[in-house]
């Protein structure tokens, strides 16, 4: 549907009235649908081939994404390990530094 306007002057001042509503007409031949639009039929075997493609490619797609995620676990358990010992490291030598700067 389409919204016009009759009056530029009535539509500044909001008057609602001025607005008609217009239905325009259809281009398409009377009987004829959209289905008929989207070409003919593809062939059963062509269809069937192509969602094989596309599983394929959604295996590999998905075979990739697994092998990144586990290559980025990976680097972030190297790098928990190495803050752990790094942590490990200071805390003992804060403690050795309290115990020879203890306040007595």
């Amino acid at each position: 549907m389409a919204v016009t306007g009759d009056d530029t002057e009535t539509a500044a001042t909001g008057d609602m009235s001025a607005y008609q509503l217009h239905t325009p007409a259809s281009s398409l031949p009377q009987g004829v649908g959209m289905a008929h639009l989207h070409g003919p039929q593809k062939p059963p075997e062509v269809i069937t081939q192509k969602r094989e493609l596309r599983l394929m490619k959604n295996r590999e797609a998905a075979k990739a994404c697994r092998q990144r995620k586990k290559s980025y676990m990976s680097c972030l358990e190297a790098s928990v390990a190495r803050l752990e010992e790094e942590n490990k490291k200071l805390r003992a030598r804060l403690q050795c530094f309290q115990n020879t700067y203890s306040l007595q």
